[in-house]
């Protein structure tokens, strides 16, 4: 047991450099806090099948649409980085804007089949104005894609290396 959470979190931290790496290479937010429990599940089930790695970027990627979505209809020009004041014209549109960016993630997700509950957090960090550009959403997908490669890459070499008769990819 403890050497699995010692693996667990050498492994999820490893999947974080990767994309920290690129983040400040870039200068883009290739991390984010919605990806931390991301990199935590990938870690920890490591023996995940093609679907549900895919699962993983589709989600990101239903999360970051609705929320863009949701925050263009209903909060353009506002930023969840202060509080915002109580009953608020701009604290009422944050609210509509993150409400209906869950709503529709949800529902998106369940609707393809590809629910990884993570997904929420990165619509919320849309939604809220934190990062909320086309451009920015581009690089959560691309960062969250990066992380599942690199995952998929990592667990294909393991596999080769420990067991040179089970297929090199991912098959679960």
């Amino acid at each position: 047991m403890r050497r699995h959470r010692i693996g667990t979190s050498l492994y999820a931290g490893v999947l974080f450099v990767v994309l920290g790496t690129l983040a400040w290479a870039s200068g883009q937010p290739f991390i984010f806090p919605s990806l931390g429990p991301s990199a935590f599940i990938l870690a920890f089930q490591r023996d995940g099948d093609r679907t549900g790695l895919v699962s993983v970027v589709v989600s990101h990627l239903i999360g970051g649409v609705a929320g863009l979505l949701a925050y263009s209809l209903l909060a353009g020009g506002v930023s969840l980085v202060a509080d915002p004041t109580a009953f608020s014209m701009a604290g009422l549109r944050l609210v509509a804007s993150a409400t209906l960016s869950i709503v529709v993630t949800s529902w998106g997700m369940i609707a393809s089949d590809t629910v990884h509950a993570p997904a929420c957090a990165t619509t919320l960090i849309v939604s809220l104005g934190l990062l909320s550009t086309p451009l920015q959403v581009a690089v959560i997908v691309v960062g969250v894609g990066v992380l599942v490669a690199f995952h998929a890459l990592v667990l294909s070499v393991y596999h080769r290396a420990t067991d040179p008769s089970r297929p090199g990819s991912v098959d679960g």
